[in-house]
């Protein structure tokens, strides 16, 4: 570990966040000297405290230990290359684009790689005027249901969450995105291409 480097990302990070020394310190229950101490790199909060000074700066322990600071590329925002990350524990799900860094119940998330649908999660798109019904054939029980319903878009994600033991099916706006993801709790995430006739 680079002492100075995680310094200077240290100090950096409290400066963004409009913060003196004495602020820091006093939020973490230490005295100024130690704060200055790991930014010119004479020191390194214990891990007790690195927890909390991650948290006070918005950022994962992992960063403050690596000394580097990610950030996504340019293209980040587009949605085609969205992600999504469930948790084993709770299972929240979320989304992001990007290099994301995600956290539940105390667990760095993995992104799931989607499949694509097969005939066992089959889906069937109907067009209703300005909507899409999405039906899936697929049970709806507590241990085996589908769990939520992403429509993809470059610029949008319209998501709908789904519960046990309520209908397969969702009924959504069209915004012409070219595929859904959708979440089995047993199998994991899915995929399926949609082609849209766009009016004239």
């Amino acid at each position: 570990m680079d002492l100075i480097k995680s310094g200077k990302l240290l100090c950096d990070l409290r400066k963004a966040k409009g913060m003196t020394q004495a602020e820091v310190a006093k939020r973490l229950g230490v005295v100024p000297k130690t704060v200055s101490k790991w930014e010119t790199g004479h020191g390194f909060p214990d891990v007790a405290t690195l927890s909390a000074l991650a948290n006070l700066l918005g950022v994962s322990e992992k960063t403050l230990l690596s000394g580097n600071l990610e950030t996504n590329s340019g293209d980040a925002g587009n949605m085609k290359r969205i992600k999504f990350y469930v948790c084993p524990v709770c299972t929240s799900f979320m989304q992001g684009v990007g290099n994301c860094q995600l956290t539940c119940c105390g667990k760095q998330l993995q992104a799931i790689k989607a499949s694509p649908a097969d005939d066992e999660h089959a889906v069937k798109i109907t067009e209703i005027e300005d909507d899409l019904y999405i039906e899936f054939n697929h049970e709806m029980t507590k241990e085996h249901y589908i769990s939520f319903v992403s429509y993809v878009r470059f610029d949008r994600v319209l998501t709908v969450k789904l519960y046990p033991e309520q209908d397969g099916a969702v009924r959504i706006p069209k915004i012409y995105g070219d595929r859904i993801y959708f979440y089995c709790t047993k199998h994991g995430l899915f995929e399926h291409a949609i082609k849209l006739r766009r009016r004239a």
